[in-house]
This record gives structure tokens, C-alpha cells and sequence, in this order.
């Protein structure tokens, strides 16, 4: 008996620290660490708060000096965690909940003694004692790299305060104080610079961070509660100037919601009741009760807010490879200054100083600081710019990749086009079952289903007084790349394209109407085994799809279409893009991508695949940069894609891959710098003399430089298309405050569409008419098994040989005025230029015109 108790006291005791551990509340606390300047204090941060009792995880972001800390503060305080760290001389602090850091910290008092100290010294000339005050500025500058140096000693590592030390107990070996003062203020001084340097790119980051409120209102009793106790379903109250706390959709009242911070959209966008909102964004001027969608940990920012965090911790391949070289680079350089300083003397050499010198020059260059951080400083720099602009980025290697791309593949629906479709014609097949029960069927089954398509399907069924019952639904499925299937009172329903004919019914005749539509979406609804509906889709390309292919273009890089929709579906949506896509491929099942895709980067290179339903992911997984529509995309998408969009401007495609390319090239020059640095640093003192202090210049003033050239990555992209976006957000508001008149009075209603003609696209006077003439259309005309050339227009890109895989049948579609140019606003052509002449002001004025201000 005693001899099976100590197992089962050991099984308790685990037992017990497993339910203790899950009882725990877990916290992240961030630091600002000065101490941390490169990879090597790392392992030092890590090996510090590790063994700490409720330190979960620990995480270090060395560009912007970050530690990230997991831990339950009723077992390990902030006020600890900050202790531990700086008695390893780290100097770490806590960052505020919105503080963006260090930025505008004055320099330690360590820094301004060496540095009036070493001034004093200066005047030794008149008053030779001075000279000791040199010694006194190397002393008084010192403790902070000591106290480092002797941490990274403790665990047998050479780093960079190390190997600064042994520089200056050199120069004071050799009598030469002046030299140990100016090393030590020169490293200090640098350090605190690259600090200010790091600290403001992170800027971005710490904002990021604090986005969400820690409070929010509930719109019923106005009680004040804290975000994360809010449970979905809730209504919150968010007033003008507030910022949404939670994602919901808006139940009463209509505004506008600045939401740059999330989706990198300029311009405010308008919301009224059924829209969503986003947490993080900011209601500008009017009242809305927001119904929460998610928790506050669930939110789209909190996701994003994590997805950058995990992106800035990991480590690109350049990186990877630089710190495995960096890793035997210090030690080979400081036994080489070791063998000089030691065996010229041995051998009968003259002039012994000046090996000694040339050894500690040696030693000073043995730390890799720049070189290391040239690569993670322009990745964090690069990975922020982007996530301002609207596109999460998962990784260094990623945004590498980003610079590489050759090709780019686009899923159709919701991703070339808006995915908002409409209805265009439901009709019931040889009258085997009533259209109300037909309509019921579908759209409880379509609203178990995230796809556009199925929204469409569930507001037609409504606008017929069809309420649908999903939960009355058994046996649902979604049958990838066909539609889906579902039982409801006793009947088998599958609902989907063509396909499902094949699978679910054994009459495959389409009816003749559904032979003469070109340029939807048809499907079918199949009952029990029998054909009973059909019914027709029709979609519109984004704004800006073609402007974005043709930006690809320009930068050598080619586009193909990729869609389970129909041929003719694609050829409708290669006429609206004014034929800028290389290569059509319809008819595809998911697998059917994923062998393009491959077959894609077999031919061209790199590629990148955009997409945004659940029968994009494999292909997502498969290219080299997966991109998923975020907002409007599926979680799964989401997941396996590489990369993910915020907002559904598909422009954000180019600007991501010139991002990536901007940042190899500024990770290139960092690289090429740093080591031309050392190397010049190195022949003067083999060629003329060793200076110390120069070579101690070269190598912190290296670093601040590398740091300085990454954030001018943090400007890029900015004001790229303001004009355009200002267009596009007026034609926006315009639209929603005639449906606030149209719903306080319709006869200012009225008077407002008299004014810009009944039209909502003539609202905004920036754009002009539509234009209907023959030259303003592209004509496609493609024959099943025939590829042919597209004719060039005077408003389209130049032409191309398009190829087109699926069947068509019948005649192609003749071309239309859709298939111009898109504008800004809806149904205009040729818009895109008079909106980038148009001028903020001119924009406001439309405004007032349009509603007689």
C-alpha cells in the first residue's frame, strides 16, 4: 500500500497544478526594454523570466525594444517582471495601456556625464589634470554595459558591451583616456539614438494595440461596463467622437465611421441600420446602437492585433540565415584579435601597440549588431506600413515573397467582383412543386451558408414574405465547388451550378430560357432527385479591379481568372475589366485551382493566389502568397491564406507587392552598408593606423543608419490615391443622407433627386456621364475551343491573348457600355481621371449642390 501511494500523490499533485493553472487569469504585459539592441539578448530575456512562477509565455521584439510578457498577476506582478529585467541592467519599464513608448525620452543621466565629463577633458591643453576627467567620463558612462556585459558573461555569450569593455580597458591599458571617454560616449549616445529611432517606427504597433476601448455602454440601462464582460447580443451605445468597442451591426440610428485604422480606408464610410462595424473604428457624427457580433478577445482588431504580434516574431529566411552566420562570425573575429595582438609580439615584430590596437579594433568589430538587425528592423517597419494600409502580412517570409512575385490568380466572386448579387430570375420547373414552398426550402437551407450567393437566395425568399426556418434544416453540407445540399420536411434538397445536376438529379436538360443568358450565374435547385428551379445571379466587378490588374501589368507581373462559376460568368467579368486578365479558367472544383496554381508557378515564377471563399483555401495554401478578402472572406481563407486584405479594395494587391519589393531592396542596402562599414573601418587600420574610436563610430553609427533606412519604409504608400477614395466616399454619403431624407421627408427627397436627375450616380459631379458609344466597349468573342485576340479599344488596355478554359455555349455575348472602364461611381465610365483632378474642396461643394446648401 504505501508503495502505491507515491504515484497516486504525484498523479494528485499533477492534477491539482492542472486545475490551478487553468484557473489562472492570464495577462499580457508589454515592456519597453532598452537593453535589448539585437538577437543576442534574446536568449538573456528568455532565460530571465522563464523559471519566474506564473510566466506563461514570454515573447521579444527586438526592432522596437518590446517584450511581451503572458503571465497571471496575482502570481508574478508587472513591478517583478520590471525588477528582474533590470537587474540584469536591461532597463525596462512598463508601456501605458495607448502609450506609444519611449519616444521623446531625454538621454540617461549616465550619458550626460560621460558627455560632460569628456567636454571638461577637452580643455586639458590649458590644465593637464583634466586629462583624468576623461577616465572619469569612461567610468561615469559605463554601468549600463557592465552590468550588461556581466549578465551575458553569466550564460558564457559575447556580445556587443563585452567586447565595447575590453575596447576601453584597452584604451586605458594603453593611457590613452581621451579614447576610452569617447568610445563609451559614442556607444551610449548611439544606443540611446537607435532607441528613439525603434521606438518611434513601433509607434504604429502601440497604437494598434490600444484601439479598442476599455469601455463600453449599454445602449438599454446606460450602464458603463468593461469590454470584455459584453457577450454577443448585446447592444452597446456609441456616441459621436467614440470609438467602437466591440463588432456588431448597427440595430438604430445612421453616421459615419473613419475606419483607416483597420481597413486603411481614407475616407469615412458611411453606416445606417444593418451595417457592420468594426472594433477599433471611430463614429464621427451621429449616434448608433451597435448589436455585438463577437467578444471583445474575438474581435477583428484583437485578431489582427495578433496575427501582427505573431508576424513581428517570426523570422524571415534572410534573417535566419544572418543569425546562423553571426553566430560563429563573433567568435572567429575575436580569436583572430586575440592572434593578433599576441603573436606578431612572439614572433620579434616592432611596434607592439600597434598590433595591440589593431586586435582591440578587431574585437570592436566583431559584433554583428548591424548586419543582425538589418534584416527584422526593415521586416517590422514593412509589416507595420502594410498593416496601416490594410493588408496583414504573416511573417517576414511572406513579405519576402511578396518582392517575388511573378504571377497573380484571382477567385471571381467576391474577389474580381463585389459578390453582392442580385436575383435576376427564379422560375419553377414543370410545375412540380408551388414556388412559396420552393422558395422556403432554399432559403432555409441558404442561410445555414456564409456564400454571397446565399444572402442573395435569403433576401429574394424575404422580399417574396418568405421567412426561412434554418433550424428546421438536418444533414446540412456544403459540397465544395458545386453548392450545397440539406433536408428539411423530408425532402433531399441540393441547391448549387450545373454539377448538381450530375449528383443529385438524373434529368441533366437545362431548360432553353436558361441558354440565352450570358453573363450570370445560373443555378439549380434539385428535389428528391428531380429538377424543380432555376434561377440566374448577376454581379458587378469592384471599382478599382482593373486599375489593379493593370498596375500587376506594369510591374511585369501577369493575372489570370480562376472561378467555379460558368464561361460565360467569365467572360461577362473579362468584358467589365476592359480585358486586362491574361488567361480565363472556369468550371473549376477546388483541386481544379490547386493544379493551376501549381501549374502557374511551374511557368512564370513566384505566384500569388486572391481569393475569399472556403473553395479557395487549398489553393490559398498552395501559392507562394496566399491573399484572403478578410472582412468579407471565410474564416477558412482566412486561416490558410498567407496574407489577408481588411477592406475589399483589390488596389491593395499592387501596393503589397511594391511594399515587399521596396523592402528587399531596403534589407539589400542595409546589408551591403553594414558590411562595407566594418570592411573600411578594417583596411584603414591595416593600411594607415587603428583608430579605436572610429571603429567604435563605424559600428553603432552603422546600426542607427540601418535603422533610419528601414523607416523610411513606414512612409510608403501614403497618399497614393486619396483623390480616387475622396470620390468614391462622396458618392457614398451621398447615397446614404438621401435615404435619411427620403425617410424624414420625401419631398426634400424628391427635390434632391430632381437635382441630380433621379440618378444616384449623378450625385457626384466628378465623374462623367455614361458614355454608350462603341469605342468606349471592349468586344470578346470566344467560341468554344477557340482562343482569339481582343480588339484594342481607345479606352482599354492594350490587347491581349486571352485564354478561356470551360465551355460556352452558343455565340459570345456581344459587347456593352458595362464593358467600359469602371469609375468611381456606378455605372460611369472613363471616371478614374476626372476623379484624380478633382479637388477636396470641389468634392465638398458637390455635396452641397446636390442637397441646396
Amino acid at each position: 500500500m504505501m508503495g502505491g501511494g507515491e504515484p497516486y500523490t504525484a498523479l494528485e499533485e499533477s492534477l491539482l497544478s492542472g486545475e490551478a493553472a487553468a484557473r489562472r487569469q492570464w495577462e499580457k504585459t508589454y515592456l519597453d526594454v532598452l537593453g535589448v539592441c539585437c538577437s543576442a539578448e534574446v536568449a538573456l530575456v528568455e532565460r530571465l523570466l522563464a523559471p519566474l512562477d506564473g510566466v506563461r509565455a514570454v515573447s521579444v521584439v527586438v526592432p522596437s525594444r518590446t517584450v511581451v510578457v503572458e503571465h497571471d498577476p496575482a502570481a508574478v506582478s508587472q513591478s517583478r517582471i520590471v525588477k528582474v529585467l533590470n537587474g540584469a541592467g536591461l532597463e525596462a519599464s512598463v508601456r501605458a495601456y495607448g502609450s506609444s513608448g519611449v519616444i521623446g525620452r531625454w538621454p540617461s543621466p549616465y550619458i550626460v556625464a560621460c558627455g560632460a565629463l569628456l567636454l571638461a577633458s577637452s580643455f586639458r591643453w590649458l590644465l593637464p589634470p583634466l586629462q583624468w576627467l576623461a577616465l572619469g567620463a569612461a567610468c561615469a558612462g559605463a554601468p549600463p554595459m557592465l552590468l550588461r556585459g556581466l549578465a551575458a558573461a553569466s550564460r558564457l555569450t559575447l556580445d556587443i558591451n563585452i567586447l565595447m569593455l575590453i575596447a576601453v580597458a584597452g584604451a586605458v591599458a594603453l593611457k590613452d583616456y581621451a579614447e576610452a571617454g569617447v568610445i563609451v560616449f559614442l556607444f551610449t549616445t548611439a544606443e540611446w539614438l537607435e532607441t528613439l529611432a525603434c521606438t518611434k517606427a513601433s509607434a504604429g504597433m502601440s497604437s494598434l494595440m490600444s484601439m479598442i476601448p476599455p469601455k463600453a455602454v449599454l445602449a438599454e440601462t446606460g450602464e458603463v461596463v468593461n469590454v470584455r464582460d459584453i457577450g454577443v447580443g448585446a447592444v452597446i451605445a456609441v456616441r459621436a467622437g467614440e470609438m467602437v468597442p466591440v463588432d456588431g451591426v448597427v440595430v438604430d440610428g445612421q453616421s459615419e465611421v473613419d475606419e483607416r485604422s483597420l481597413t486603411g480606408e481614407s475616407y469615412p464610410v458611411p453606416k445606417q441600420p444593418q451595417s457592420e462595424v468594426w472594433a477599433g473604428t471611430l463614429n464621427l457624427d451621429g449616434y448608433i446602437a451597435v448589436r455585438t457580433m463577437a467578444l471583445a478577445e474575438n474581435s477583428t482588431v484583437a485578431k489582427m492585433e495578433r496575427l501582427v504580434e505573431e508576424a513581428q516574431q517570426s523570422k524571415s529566411k534572410t534573417q535566419r540565415l544572418i543569425d546562423s552566420c553571426a553566430r560563429y562570425y563573433t567568435p572567429a573575429v575575436v580569436v583572430l584579435g586575440a592572434g593578433v595582438a599576441l603573436l606578431p609580439p612572439l614572433l620579434g615584430a616592432r611596434d607592439a601597440e600597434r598590433w595591440f590596437r589593431l586586435a582591440l579594433v578587431l574585437l570592436v568589430s566583431a559584433c554583428p549588431c548591424a548586419l543582425v538587425l538589418s534584416t527584422p528592423v526593415a521586416t517590422f517597419c514593412a509589416l507595420l506600413t502594410a498593416a496601416r494600409m490594410g493588408v496583414l502580412v504573416k511573417g517576414g517570409d511572406v513579405l519576402e515573397s511578396l518582392g517575388e512575385i511573378r504571377a497573380v490568380a484571382f477567385d471571381k466572386t467576391g474577389t474580381i467582383t463585389r459578390g453582392e448579387f442580385s436575383v435576376d430570375m427564379f422560375d419553377v420547373v414543370g410545375h412540380k412543386v408551388q414556388m412559396s414552398y420552393l422558395l422556403y426550402w432554399i432559403s432555409s437551407i441558404e442561410s445555414k451558408s456564409s456564400h454571397p450567393m446565399a444572402a442573395a437566395l435569403v433576401e429574394y425568399a424575404q422580399s417574396k414574405s418568405i421567412e426561412p426556418k434554418p433550424e428546421c434544416v438536418a444533414q446540412f453540407r456544403i459540397l465544395p465547388g458545386e453548392g450545397i445540399y440539406g433536408e428539411i420536411d423530408g425532402k433531399r434538397i441540393y441547391v448549387g451550378n450545373k454539377r448538381v445536376l450530375a449528383r443529385g438529379s438524373s434529368c441533366q436538360t437545362v431548360p432553353e430560357r436558361m441558354n440565352g443568358l450570358k453573363g450570370v450565374s445560373i443555378g439549380y435547385v434539385i428535389c428528391d432527385g428531380d429538377l424543380v428551379g432555376v434561377f440566374s445571379f448577376s454581379d458587378d466587378c469592384r471599382t478599382g479591379a482593373a486599375e489593379a490588374i493593370r498596375e500587376l501589368a506594369s510591374m511585369g507581373i501577369s493575372s489570370v481568372l480562376l472561378t467555379g462559376d460558368s464561361a460565360e460568368a467569365a467572360v461577362h467579368a473579362q468584358q467589365q475589366l476592359g480585358g486586362a486578365l491574361e488567361e480565363l479558367h472556369s468550371e473549376l472544383f477546388p483541386e481544379d485551382k490547386v493544379r493551376l496554381v501549381g501549374a502557374l508557378k511551374a511557368r512564370a515564377g513566384p505566384t500569388m493566389m486572391v481569393g475569399d471563399g472556403m473553395n479557395d483555401a487549398p489553393a490559398l495554401a498552395t501559392a507562394d502568397v496566399g491573399v484572403s478578402m478578410g472582412i468579407s472572406g471565410s474564416a477558412a481563407a482566412m486561416e490558410t491564406s498567407h496574407a489577408t486584405l481588411m477592406s475589399s479594395d483589390i488596389l491593395r494587391v499592387p501596393e503589397a507587392v511594391r511594399l515587399g519589393r521596396r523592402a528587399r531592396r531596403t534589407i539589400a542596402v542595409n546589408m551591403v552598408s553594414s558590411i562595407a562599414a566594418k570592411a573600411a573601418v578594417l583596411a584603414l587600420a591595416v593600411a594607415w593606423r587603428p583608430v579605436l574610436w572610429a571603429a567604435v563610430l563605424a559600428d553603432v553609427g552603422t546600426c542607427l543608419l540601418v535603422v533610419l533606412n528601414s523607416m523610411l519604409l513606414l512612409g510608403e504608400g501614403r497618399g497614393r490615391r486619396g483623390k480616387e477614395e475622396a470620390c468614391r466616399a462622396t458618392a457614398r454619403s451621398l447615397e446614404m443622407r438621401r435615404s435619411q431624407l427620403a425617410a424624414v421627408s420625401p419631398d426634400a427627397a424628391a427635390k434632391s433627386v430632381g437635382k441630380t436627375g433621379g440618378d444616384a450616380s449623378k450625385g457626384c459631379h466628378c465623374c462623367h456621364k455614361p458614355s454608350k458609344s462603341p469605342e468606349h466597349s471592349v468586344a470578346i468573342d470566344v467560341r468554344a475551343g477557340e482562343q482569339r485576340e481582343s480588339p484594342t479599344a481607345a479606352t482599354c488596355a492594350p490587347a491581349k491573348k486571352v485564354e478561356v478554359t470551360g465551355s460556352v455555349n452558343g455565340p459570345a455575348a456581344p459587347a456593352s457600355s458595362s464593358g467600359a472602364s469602371v469609375g468611381c461611381c456606378p455605372r460611369e465610365t472613363d471616371s478614374t481621371e476626372a476623379c484624380k483632378k478633382m479637388a477636396p474642396a470641389d468634392l465638398v461643394l458637390n455635396i452641397c449642390t446636390t442637397f441646396g446648401l
